[in-house]
């Protein structure tokens, strides 16, 4: 059945397809933060924000994580700090493109949209719930 071009749309399926991108952003996330001074990685290179990519099914039939792609877009930060290990000869350590307000942002947006979607869920089954009362 088919009303509009939208056809079985299942709201339980896209508010789970929510909840389970949600919690891969907020473990991103959560990786981002607890490497926000990692200086060296395996790669030689100092750690490199991470960002998940968030693509739509068919229609609006729910969301998928597309991909975990690294920032690379935005520079490694530059800071003074002679002691370090890592420091070059004038002192300064290339530090992780991990910016902590931003990820705290990040994160409470996260937060709030998998909210959204247990709210979707506990909606509908109060839906569901009336209508059973009012076959009975």
């Amino acid at each position: 059945m088919s009303v509009n071009g939208i056809s079985n749309i299942n709201p339980i399926d896209i508010a789970v397809s929510g909840l389970r991108a949600e919690t891969t952003r907020m473990n991103v996330i959560a990786g981002n933060i607890a490497n926000s001074n990692t200086t060296k990685t395996p790669s030689g290179e100092p750690y490199r924000r991470m960002e998940v990519i968030l693509s739509t099914d068919e229609g609006i039939g729910g969301v998928t994580v597309d991909q975990i792609a690294a920032d690379m877009l935005t520079n490694f930060r530059r800071v003074h700090q002679p002691g370090h290990p890592e420091a070059d000869k004038e002192g300064y350590v290339m530090m992780p493109n991990v910016d902590l307000p931003v990820e705290m942002i990040n994160m409470i947006t996260a937060s709030r949209a998998y909210q959204a979607n247990a709210a979707v869920l506990k909606r509908y089954e109060e839906m569901v719930n009336i209508a059973i009362e009012l076959l009975k």
